[in-house]
């Protein structure tokens, strides 16, 4: 066979139609492959070169060179280019057809395009070997049916090792992204103009938003004609050229008119720059309006007297800051006994309100707390005004509210009178010689009124400063006596629970310390039996210090559902499991048990009797509701005493007239919060008001009334020992007799004292009733513990948890049972194994599972 040059240049004869058209689009096609592939391999240099220097002047870069830098590096640039462009003319080789059917050849199988383009050597006239030859080619042309185009293989890494062609796309990309197609005007009028244009007027500007409307950087030449911006926008200029040929003016600063490339905009107005190259911009602001805030319900108190209080705060741009401002309101507040006299001037209470540091803070929900319990308004009325300022300083409305600020709440007649006269005497240091009168009746018998007779001297120390004094009390006085009243009336409202609560606290740290040193079972034994000693001591002095039931403005207890209560067995069965827990050394879980514990612990309500019905449930309220309106009475008697004093101090009726009329000259900017003692009885006092002890004595032998009417319906509360339900209830009988009695004969002193007795007798008798109706609770799960097995479970212990079937912690499903129990531990059991033997988990991990092997 002899080879044709051209092995296509004869298959238009030898092929149908429109396989002999695919052939030569095919060919066609890939020939111009083959140019673009030798063009891209001898002109990538002049290509590199073009878009690294488009992107450089997209950029601006050539506005920030000097004169002689930017015409040094066109230099360059023209230089390379032309050693470029001469490089490739002499490297490029044009493609021939004959190139073109070879690559397209090479990518069928059997090349039949040289196969067709072949011509017989031997055989011509032979019969046979004619046929064959014929074969041979139709079967050559049955190959040429997938014929294709075949793409160009550029391959220019070799030709570039160090990739300066990707440096240049990367450029020109920055340049189309974040440069300006208007800047590389300034290169060509630099060409075209010569050297006195490169000196001629060029200007760059930038408007840079605030950096809270989180708004990029905008280039000045590439804004419309009319554009907006957030006020604050900072806007800078650059000119180059010769001095004086651009010049600038602006109307959006609401400066005087200047020459100078930075301004801020502050206002909508205009942006000229005069000149050959000069524009005109219309600048308008965009809105931003004023923050908004608001307080959302009412403010509250937590039980341990912080007050908290709900807001919303929103903005279009976010918040900066929020401040809560508290001020006394006079108007609200009865001026009565200590409060007769005029304020004195104290400043407003601004508590910070606590923003997120990151995130959305367009708008804001939250809560404020403070605990200002020991402040001079507190328990006084208060008004309330959050403000919230944005970033561009914009202040909001106020958001106004009125409350009484929450303080402390103490169940203790004599603490509660001890605070009343500190209250006071923050009002105004004139009240001094008053309080000390009052504090020197309510704690005439320290035997009865104090358990530590380190509080009663304490007390007498105070008085004995207030009574020494000469002439009105320093501002450091006030402030020395005010604190220690207030610790006299911690103590005796406390006694021993803060003892017991520091035990508790001691036992769980402990416990918890050792949990991470992971104890011996002996240590866990004993600690365990610490907490449980030390969690029973501080429920029970919980118990007995607890008061009546709190008003609407206390916050519900953390941690568990509404109306959910926990007992004592409740307690102990989860203490019971946390020692389970740590002897199993799941020490994780064990834990997380305790958290929940003391969590509980410091929010709880303690309660007796949790589930019985019927008459106890019944006798536990009576007996609130008595104590209640006993403590209430006690408030009136304590009142009425208050106004004695105040009637025997000449003059001090007309002094606080005096005062209410110069109340606004003497107030004038002071501030503060809080609801007054007048204030508080003002709440309770009911008929009693009027301070007349016939009407007192009353109310009080209507107590004793309802009292023995209640004992008659609560079981065990008529007879008994003196440690017995019945012995506390006949004590709480006899005190509120001799209360009684102390009132009629207008002894208000004695009468304080029976009450105070009176109250403490129904705080021993609701504990025992309480304690009653456990011991009734758990006899009854014991004999009836079966009876509810199909009753469906109601509420949820104080973990979230559903209790079983009889009350308890836990569920009463079933677990596994049968063999397939031993084939899951048997599982797990090599799983840990598994995981012990990974040395990739940490020391502390394989330690734990370890101990836990060491266990089963």
């Amino acid at each position: 066979m002899e080879p044709d040059h051209d092995p296509a240049r004869h298959l238009t004869e030898t092929l149908d139609r429109p396989l002999a058209r695919r052939v030569a689009t095919a060919l066609r096609a890939t020939g111009a492959g083959l140019m673009v592939e030798r063009v891209s391999q001898a002109f990538w240099p002049v290509l590199s070169l073009v878009a690294f220097a488009a992107g450089l002047a997209m950029l601006g870069v050539q506005d920030a060179l000097p004169l002689w830098a930017l015409w040094t590096a066109l230099t360059v640039f023209g230089l390379a280019l032309i050693v470029a462009l001469v490089f490739g003319l002499r490297c490029l080789h044009v493609p021939s057809r004959a190139e073109a059917t070879e690559r397209v050849d090479a990518q069928l199988p059997g090349r039949p395009l040289q196969a067709l383009s072949d011509h017989a050597l031997v055989g011509a006239g032979d019969a046979a070997s004619e046929a064959i030859w014929t074969a041979h080619r139709n079967r050559m042309i049955q190959r040429l049916a997938p014929i294709r185009a075949v793409a160009p293989v550029l391959n220019l890494a070799p030709r570039d090792p160090f990739a300066l062609r990707l440096i240049a796309l990367t450029t020109l990309g920055m340049g189309i992204l974040f440069g300006s197609f208007d800047r590389m005007t300034s290169v060509t009028d630099l060409g075209d103009a010569g050297a006195e244009v490169a000196m001629g007027p060029i200007w760059e500007g930038w408007v840079r938003p605030p950096a809270y409307s989180g708004k990029p950087t905008l280039y000045l030449g590439d804004l419309d004609p009319n554009f907006e911006v957030p006020k604050g926008a900072d806007v800078t200029l650059q000119f180059y050229g010769e001095d004086g040929v651009l010049t600038l003016r602006e109307t959006v600063s609401g400066d005087a008119p200047a020459d100078r490339p930075d301004f801020q905009v502050e206002q909508p107005g205009e942006i000229e720059i005069d000149g050959p190259t000069g524009r005109l911009w219309d600048v308008a602001l965009q809105p931003d309006t004023p923050p908004e805030a608001e307080l959302v319900g009412p403010m509250t108190r937590a039980p341990s007297g912080e007050a908290r209080q709900d807001f919303r705060l929103t903005d279009d741009f976010g918040i900066s800051r929020a401040i809560l401002t508290i001020t006394r309101d006079l108007d609200a507040t009865a001026r009565q006994y200590g409060y007769v006299l005029p304020p004195e001037p104290r400043e407003e209470i601004s508590v910070p309100v606590m923003l997120p540091q990151t995130g959305d803070r367009r708008e804001i929900e939250g809560l404020i707390g403070e605990n200002l319990a020991q402040h001079p308004f507190a328990g006084l009325p208060v008004r309330l005004s959050l403000s919230a300022w944005d970033e561009a300083g914009q202040e909001s409305a106020a958001a106004l509210g009125d409350s009484i600020l929450p303080t402390r709440r103490f169940f203790d007649p004599l603490a509660a009178a001890i605070v009343d006269q500190r209250r006071e005497l923050l009002w105004n240091r004139e009240n001094a010689g008053r309080s000390a009168q009052v504090l020197r009746a309510v704690s005439v018998n320290p035997s009865e009124m104090f358990d530590e007779m380190t509080s009663y001297i304490r007390l007498r120390e105070v008085i004995g400063q207030i009574e020494g004094r000469d002439g009105l009390l320093s501002d450091e006085q006030v402030e020395a006596i005010a604190a220690t009243l207030w610790d006299i009336a911690l103590e005796l409202e406390d006694g021993e629970l803060k003892e017991a609560l520091a035990r508790l606290q001691r036992a769980q740290e402990r416990l918890s310390q050792a949990m991470r040193d992971g104890a011996t079972p002996e240590e866990i034994e004993e600690l365990m039996q610490e907490l449980r000693e030390a969690t029973r001591d501080y429920m029970q002095q919980l118990a007995e210090q607890q008061g009546p039931e709190d008003d609407g403005t206390d916050m519900p207890d953390q941690g568990q559902d509404q109306g959910q209560q926990i007992t004592q067995d409740q307690l102990q069965e989860l203490m019971d499991r946390i020692q389970e827990l740590m002897e199993q050394g799941r020490m994780a879980e064990a834990q997380q048990l305790m958290d929940m514990l003391a969590e509980m612990l410091e929010n709880m309500r303690v309660t007796r009797g949790q589930g019985q019905g019927g008459q106890g449930n019944q006798g536990m309220q009576g007996l609130q509701d008595t104590l209640r309106d006993q403590q209430e009475l006690n408030d009136d008697t304590f009142s009425d005493l208050q106004n004695q004093f105040g009637e025997n101090q000449p003059g001090q009726n007309e002094q606080g007239q005096e005062g209410q009329d110069g109340q606004s000259g003497q107030q004038n900017g002071s501030e503060g919060q809080g609801q007054n003692q007048g204030q508080n009885q003002g709440d309770n006092r009911g008929e009693g008001a009027g301070g007349d002890q016939g009407t007192l004595s009353e109310r009080q032998q209507a107590l004793r009334d309802a009292l023995r009417q209640q004992r008659r319906n609560i079981p065990g509360a008529q007879s008994g020992g003196e440690d017995s339900l019945g012995g506390a209830l006949d004590r709480a009988d006899r005190a509120m007799e001799e209360a009684e009695r102390a009132l009629r004969e207008g002894d208000l002193s004695g009468a304080l004292d029976g009450q105070a007795e009176a109250m403490e007798a129904l705080r021993e008798g609701m504990r025992q009733l309480g304690e009653q109706q456990a011991q009734q609770q758990q006899n009854q799960e014991g004999q009836d513990g079966q009876g509810n097995a199909g009753g469906e479970p109601q509420g949820r212990d104080p973990l979230g948890r559903r209790p079983g079937d009889t009350g308890r912690f836990g569920s009463d499903d079933e677990f596994y049972e049968g063999e397939d129990v031993y084939r899951r531990a048997e599982e797990l059991l090599d799983e840990i194994r598994r995981r012990t033997e990974d040395r990739e988990r940490t020391a502390e991990e394989r330690d734990y599972l370890n101990r836990l092997l060491d266990q089963f």
